[in-house]
């Protein structure tokens, strides 16, 4: 990939609504809630650039996570998430006084520096990180943001207070790296070039060029490794929890009150400028608030520019959603739960068909992809409910924009797809005698329930799952009425049968006398599975028409006195079943 490649995605978002007047919603943090280093390195921010790449870090400034960085890349975007920057350490002169605003952890315990005896407070500005610190009289902020569609990210510190001039040192710690692994120097060096303001790393042939620049500074090289960071979060998994960081060099710089230094890491040649870039972030972020509803709290505010942050770009003119930053893609189930929230509720109607569009692409044997690889591999399959997620999010698109057009364009897709679910596809997905669809097969994990260790799947349910044949019956409804819509008199006669089949047997096979709710599972390979599980509650949410009014408050009833807590539903009841 050449320094400009990562460029070539389509703009992130076109949010066409006006931008709003209204403040940013701000998050803040004082000095009494962040004044430890354990507080401070507890609290993580996250920052997205719309073609999967990201910076993350935590306020104290010391890295926690192997995924956390100042330029985390996308060089296959959305993924070949690399981490290239790691960090930025500051340090400051001032009246005769050192001090640090940043902070690390090492191996044995060390925490050098601890710039938190420095932080006066942090907050999120819209969705964008601000800290300050108090260095004797002196008031020093720092800002980070990035660059849309582009693997660039900004830092700019400024002395909004000070009697005399503040001399700053800062030192980026470098690395190149898979955002899953962990960096050890040892016998390696990264190849680096001083240029114009700055410095540019190649650090093996082949690898992704990037450069750091700083407005005004003078850049002084050094090229030497650090040893043994600690990324305690790692070893809090049971990971391998260490790594060493290569410092290319330093910029120092002298400023005044009021005045302030930006630096770029950038893997572009030329990249956005530091103004442009954050001058369409603000604009961006007031164009979203202005979808809010009417008088919304400042909390859905800042949700909605949160959740902005998971939309991005995928192919030539695509979108699609990354199902959870700092480690996952992007995966087709949470995609389709996802977009009714992310883009119909707030309008953004032309992102939401772009993720319709975008899925129909690469629709497989009646089946849409699970996951993307992070590497570029072919994407994965297997799944039984994302595909049938698929026509919830697309008619609840239709319903809020009316827009026939696009799931016109896509009714063909769709018929395939129950085609391919009728007569069979992958990992043992068909329609069974009684109408229901059968899925799974040894090995493998469709459901959202998916955890797997090794070969062997932890929850399997194998058979007929209760929410997929919700799903199945959503799906069939969905399209029934789009054959209608579209005069389509043998699909819709076909879809009506179908339909009919699953609603004939779904009470029956599925309700559960003795128990008083629905079978998780029925027909697994040991029988009919009656373990008390949320999964059930789909099928009143969904598809209230497949139960009767007595079954359904049973069912909503159960999973209240046994699933619910402050945090959501349980996935299984304390007592087993």
């Amino acid at each position: 990939m050449n320094l400009e490649s990562a460029n070539a995605a389509p703009p992130l978002t076109a949010v066409t609504a006006p931008q709003t007047s209204l403040p940013l919603p701000e998050i803040e943090l004082t000095r009494a809630e962040l004044g430890a280093f354990d507080a401070a390195a507890a609290r993580e921010w996250l920052l997205t650039n719309g073609i999967g790449g990201y910076a993350s870090g935590t306020v104290a400034g010391a890295n926690t996570r192997r995924y956390h960085g100042l330029l985390v890349a996308a060089l296959q975007p959305p993924l070949g998430r690399t981490v290239l920057v790691a960090k930025l350490e500051a340090a400051v002169r001032y009246l005769g006084h050192s001090a640090a605003l940043t902070a690390n952890e090492f191996g044995d315990g060390t925490i050098d520096p601890n710039g938190v005896a420095q932080l006066q407070s942090f907050r999120l500005e819209g969705r964008l990180p601000v800290w300050q610190f108090v260095v004797q009289d002196a008031l020093i902020e720092q800002r980070i943001w990035l660059a849309a569609n582009e693997n660039t990210s900004y830092v700019r510190l400024r002395v909004l207070r000070a009697s005399a001039p503040v001399m700053l040192t800062l030192t980026p710690f470098c690395t190149y790296r898979d955002y899953h692994s962990h960096t050890h120097g040892q016998g390696w060096q990264l190849q680096t070039r001083v240029i114009d303001g700055g410095c540019e790393v190649d650090a093996y042939a082949g690898a992704q060029r990037y450069r750091m620049t700083a407005d005004r500074a003078r850049f002084t090289p050094h090229n030497d490794w650090f040893w043994n960071f600690k990324h305690r979060r790692e070893a809090a998994r049971g990971l391998d929890d260490s790594e060493d960081l290569y410092r290319v060099g330093a910029f120092d710089v002298d400023l005044a009150e009021g005045e302030y230094i930006t630096l770029t890491f950038s893997t572009a040649l030329t990249p956005t400028t530091a103004c442009t870039a954050q001058r369409a972030e603000d604009q961006t972020q007031r164009a979203l608030l202005a979808c809010a509803p009417d008088r919304a709290p400042a909390y859905i505010r800042q949700l909605l520019l949160a959740a902005d942050q998971f939309v991005v770009a995928r192919g030539a003119a695509g979108h699609t959603v990354i199902a959870g930053y700092p480690w996952f893609g992007d995966w087709g189930r949470d995609t389709m739960i996802a977009l009714p929230g992310l883009a119909i509720t707030t309008r953004r109607f032309d992102i939401a068909a772009s993720v319709l569009r975008t899925f129909a692409q690469y629709v497989s044997e009646g089946m849409l992809p699970n996951r993307f690889p992070d590497a570029g591999e072919q994407p994965e399959y297997n799944t039984v409910d994302a595909t049938l997620w698929y026509f919830h999010a697309l008619d609840c698109y239709v319903q809020a924009s009316d827009d026939l057009a696009l799931a016109r364009e896509l009714y063909p897709v769709l018929v395939d797809i129950v085609d391919w679910h009728v007569r069979g596809t992958r990992y043992g997905i068909r329609v069974d005698d009684d109408g229901l669809l059968r899925a799974g097969e040894p090995g493998v994990q469709l459901t959202w329930m998916d955890a797997k260790v090794g070969d062997h799947v932890i929850t399997p349910r194998i058979g007929k799952p209760v929410e997929i044949n919700a799903l199945w019956y959503r799906a069939l409804t969905v399209l029934r009425s789009l054959a209608a819509a579209f005069d389509d008199e043998a699909q819709l006669k076909r879809l009506e049968m179908l339909a009919s089949r699953v609603q004939r047997s779904f009470e029956r096979r599925f309700w559960s006398t003795h128990d008083g709710y629905l079978f998780d599972v029925v027909d697994a390979p040991a029988g009919d599975d009656n373990a008390l599980r949320p999964n059930q509650i789909f099928a009143v949410a969904l598809t209230p028409e497949l139960l009767t009014d007595e079954h359904r408050r049973a069912v909503v009833e159960v999973c209240a006195r046994e699933l619910w807590t402050p945090l959501g539903l349980r996935s299984l009841a304390e007592r087993g079943h």
